[in-house]
């Protein structure tokens, strides 16, 4: 039997949304003969998008439209869908290099999201999924966006509880402003056994095109198999992320920096 984890509301909500998206200036009636809700549910649900300004009411008889934060959510996830697009092919020619996983991660106010990723063939437990959210003080992608975010979001994940997963993980202020430190003056990032024992990785900045870190790139492995050929694969991780920032910054086509022969950063 196959397990139904939809939330009902949450499920009424998004459809309501995406019903005021396609047809902005309905009231309340319409919008409940659409949906199939009752009025007073759709009042409802209507109410909490409204507080969480997802949708707002116009006009002396109300009608509903997108609000702020649904404009929010629409250049991020049009920024995050053209950042794996163009980089994609970068991303794969990198997996295919050095033969370890490969992931992409942004930031989203005090966590890292995995926008892409590609899982090598090797033997290995760890296997993240393209979505999957982790606190910015474990691990290298986390580290590296928290090394370029700005100081506000620096401060705010100081003040909140930072979970431990391993003996590794750091969770003092000092070590991790002395890690943010470490990082800026190297240029990429290290985490050896931060949030798996015998894991670890390497993560390097993705550029936009005036210069802010959009994205972290990371090689992840086991931490024996990563340390034997740390120059290596730094060398490698450092390479594509470079391209993928020339790429994001439209110097050049993803076409010419693809593959080992592109190695040398043309």
């Amino acid at each position: 039997m196959t397990t139904d984890y939809t939330v009902s509301a949450v499920d009424e909500a998004v459809a309501l949304m995406l019903l005021v998206a396609q047809n902005p200036g309905l009231g309340v009636s319409q919008l409940a003969q659409r949906s199939g809700n009752t009025k007073a549910r759709t009042f409802r649900l209507l109410f909490t998008l409204e507080q969480r300004r997802l949708v707002t009411r116009m006009g002396k008889v109300p009608t509903y439209h997108l609000d702020v934060q649904a404009l929010y959510l629409g250049v991020a996830a049009q920024e995050q869908v053209d950042l794996v697009g163009q980089t994609r092919p970068l991303l794969l020619a990198l997996g295919g290099e050095c033969h370890e996983n490969v992931q992409l991660r942004v930031r989203d106010g005090l966590d890292s999201v995995c926008i892409d990723r590609w899982q090598s063939a090797r033997d290995q437990p760890i296997r993240s999924q393209a979505g999957s959210r982790r606190r910015l003080h474990a691990g290298a992608s986390c580290k590296l966006l928290l090394a370029y975010a700005p100081e506000e979001v620096r401060q705010a994940l100081f003040s909140s509880e930072l979970p431990r997963y391993t003996p590794q993980t750091l969770t003092h202020r000092s070590r991790l402003t002395q890690e943010i430190s470490r990082i800026h003056a190297e240029g990429y990032s290290v985490s050896m056994g931060e949030i798996t024992p015998g894991f670890g990785a390497f993560a390097a900045p993705v550029r936009g095109k005036s210069g802010q870190v959009l994205a972290a790139l990371s090689i992840t492995g086991p931490m024996e198999r990563l340390q034997a050929s740390q120059a290596q694969l730094v060398a490698q991780l450092c390479s594509a992320a470079r391209r993928m920032s020339r790429v994001l910054a439209g110097e050049v086509d993803v076409e010419a920096v693809t593959g080992p022969a592109a190695s040398a950063d043309n």
